[in-house]
């Protein structure tokens, strides 16, 4: 992120942002539930970030507790509403698990790819800018 230094990590509930010079919003995803609430919160936050453009995002997953069957339904909602790709950075496995939970029955609304090389999910969502 050699270029980024005018930017500055934007602190949100679930996760904190900053929005780099070529477009893509990098996201240090917090060990919380999610919940529908925190989720809006987040989606007003992201777009106010954007200036309400849909963006790649490349977000380094943690552990977190598994959010109820409204909450993954409504997150699932919102992806496409904010993002045009997913890039999920994470120990192997983590961001797997995660698809399952979140996409059980249903394709993934956005691209989306795990990866445990950032340089090579920031590479991929380029294709996205």
């Amino acid at each position: 992120m050699e270029n980024d230094r005018d930017n500055h990590m934007i602190e949100g509930e679930i996760a904190d942002y900053l929005l780099t010079d070529d477009g893509i919003l990098i996201s240090y995803s917090k060990s919380i539930l999610r919940t529908v609430e925190n989720i809006s919160a987040n989606v007003k936050l992201v777009k106010e970030i954007t200036n309400h453009k849909k963006v790649p995002l490349l977000i380094y997953l943690k552990n977190s507790p598994v959010p109820d069957k409204e909450t993954r339904k409504f997150s699932t909602e919102q992806l496409p509403q904010i993002y045009t790709a997913m890039a999920m950075v994470s120990k192997p496995g983590l961001a797997q698990l995660i698809m399952k939970i979140l996409f059980k029955f249903q394709i993934p609304p956005i691209p989306m790819k795990s990866f445990t090389d950032d340089e090579k999910a920031r590479e991929w969502l380029t294709k996205f800018l």
